[in-house]
């Protein structure tokens, strides 16, 4: 079988005073250019989505604003990634933190969704919900309000063999007990997952 060698990423920086600073990835030495493009023009737009939310239009409050990624996956082809924002405006009682995530299959150029993880129709849905409620349990977090399942576009991110779906903050839980994120081994959805989408080239064994 031939080697898979990881995306190669160099960090870029966006500045605006010593307090905003802007970091993110870009992906550089793909043998399609017009692929590599789209990767980093999504990046860059989830960036400034990021920022246009927290921002709304006034940057006159604005005294931090600091964003920060995570490479999450970086083998198989399969790259996934996550994005921070956080911010805090003068005399707020504190900051706010926003997350945001990309999937990525760099051999079949494609970006993923959470359903486009598994087979068509089948009830993943209802089958991560479950698990989530389980941990909930299990786990013994507080809610703000009875969980009732995740959205069907639900957050996610892949992390080697395990798809962690998050929240955002006060989403799920109170602030103090930052981002909920819920683990689950591929292994637990074999009978559901896309055998030839990111988690079943993620759970094969190879």
């Amino acid at each position: 079988m031939t080697e898979v060698f990881p995306v190669t990423t160099h960090t870029r920086v966006v500045r605006a005073g010593e307090e905003i600073v802007i970091y993110y990835p870009e992906v550089v030495g793909l043998a399609d250019p017009a692929w590599q493009r789209t990767v980093n023009t999504m990046i860059v737009k989830q960036a400034q989505d990021m920022i246009d939310e927290q921002v709304a239009g006034d940057i006159s409050t604005v005294n931090t604003l600091i964003g920060q990624y995570e490479l999450k996956n970086n083998q198989r082809n399969i790259f996934s990634l996550t994005q921070s924002n956080y911010l805090y405006r003068m005399q707020a009682a504190h900051g706010m933190t926003i997350l945001r995530s990309l999937t990525f299959d760099m051999s079949k150029h494609r970006v993923y969704t959470l359903k486009d993880l598994f087979k068509p129709s089948s009830p993943y849905v209802e089958r991560l919900s479950a698990i989530v409620a389980q941990q909930i349990k299990e786990r013994d977090i507080g809610l703000l309000s009875p969980f009732t399942g995740i959205a069907a576009d639900q957050s996610f991110y892949i992390a080697d063999k395990t798809l962690v779906l998050y929240f955002q903050l006060y989403e799920l839980t109170p602030y103090v007990f930052g981002f909920p994120f819920f683990p689950i081994s591929v292994y637990e959805l074999s009978d559901i997952i896309d055998e030839d989408g990111p988690l079943g080239i993620m759970a094969a064994n190879i």
